[in-house]
């Protein structure tokens, strides 16, 4: 099953609300690090007198984790989409993606750097193969840039 990509683009408003929450849940995050930790949210309506709107959402720390990078790129008035790992994108989803042009994608898919299959004479990618790609590909140019920076050192260009 394909999945519409819907990107949500902060408004100033937005931006500003996220870079003003972004602070503090880093800050707890900093102090809670662990991976399975739960977490108890507060929430509360503002149209209900003395605390009564409360409420109490318990959530993973894994969500609160998305929640801060979500925030840190709406704070930077970046627009934001959420995938689930076992979507399936069209080429030119995915191409979009990695900021590449289709053609380029079909040749890495073709390659095999990136699993596909085919449904009919459609290409389908999964949104995980994608992301594994993309993992692999920067710390491939990290390696490739340490190196350029060993050997400008070496040869005292820096």
């Amino acid at each position: 099953m394909t999945v519409a990509l819907e990107t949500i683009l902060p408004s100033d408003d937005d931006a500003a609300q996220a870079a003003g929450a972004l602070q503090p849940l880093q800050s707890y995050l900093a102090r809670h690090p662990q991976t399975s930790e739960i977490v108890h949210l507060i929430v509360e309506d503002d149209d209900q007198p003395d605390h009564e709107g409360r409420q109490e959402i318990v959530v993973p720390g894994a969500a609160l984790r998305l929640l801060a990078r979500v925030l840190a790129h709406m704070a930077a008035g970046q627009g934001v989409a959420i995938v689930p790992s076992t979507a399936e994108l069209t080429t030119q989803q995915a191409a979009d993606l990695l900021n590449v042009s289709r053609p380029y994608l079909i040749r890495l898919l073709e390659e095999g750097q990136i699993d596909f299959r085919k449904v009919g004479t459609h290409r389908r990618v999964l949104m995980q193969s994608l992301v594994e790609y993309k993992r692999a590909d920067d710390a491939r140019r990290r390696s490739a840039a340490d190196e350029l920076a060993a050997l400008e050192q070496e040869l005292g260009l820096s």
